[in-house]
């Protein structure tokens, strides 16, 4: 049985089991290209950014907190600031589209709910999927190791059978004390 609250001994152990994730997505990670339009001013780029392996990185937006935004086609195309980042955080935004409505119940514990006005854990890896099926993706996660532990967390109990709840209370017990306050995220039925 695993201990939920020990996140360092959780994530190694799913991350022991993250092949099956990422066996389950597969996407663009890595491009050639130099990414052109980027806005720094919290505008979007109104050209495509980038085009390899037959995939439009569409968008580029850096919001006023620094986090960088970019729209992708899909689900199945992950951005390019993904490239070069480890394969710990490139399994977590993997995982975060395979688990999109399982982390909009789950809170972030990184203090992004008052910085990035995220409302939950999802926020961290996307933004929102529009009605047209494609992304935008946040590059928050790139840069916070509890936002990438809790998305891997929630993934590992999924594969277990946990209920959303039951996942919720997990999480909500193992980063409770010792982290920043979380994202006000509803609770699940």
């Amino acid at each position: 049985m695993n201990d939920y609250r020990n996140p360092r001994k959780y994530t190694m152990t799913f991350l022991m089991t993250g092949v099956v994730c990422a066996a389950l997505l597969s996407g663009c990670g890595s491009s050639d290209s130099k990414h052109a339009g980027e806005a720094v001013d919290g505008t979007k780029a109104s050209q495509p950014t980038e085009t390899h392996a037959g995939h439009v990185h569409t968008e580029t937006t850096q919001l006023a907190n620094g986090d960088v935004q970019e729209t992708t086609a899909s689900l199945d195309v992950l951005p390019s600031f993904l490239d070069g980042q480890s394969e710990k955080v490139v399994l977590a935004y993997q995982a975060a589209a395979i688990t999109r409505d399982t982390l909009a119940w789950i809170p972030c514990y990184c203090g992004c709910g008052g910085s990035a006005g995220h409302e939950s854990n999802l926020n961290c890896f996307i933004a929102e999927v529009n009605e047209d099926g494609s992304v935008v993706w946040d590059d928050h996660g790139t840069r916070c190791d509890v936002c990438v532990n809790t998305v891997l967390q929630t993934v590992q109990m999924k594969q277990e059978g946990k209920s959303v709840k039951e996942i919720r209370t997990a999480i909500d017990d193992a980063y409770r004390v010792g982290y920043a306050k979380p994202t006000a995220t509803p609770m699940p039925a």
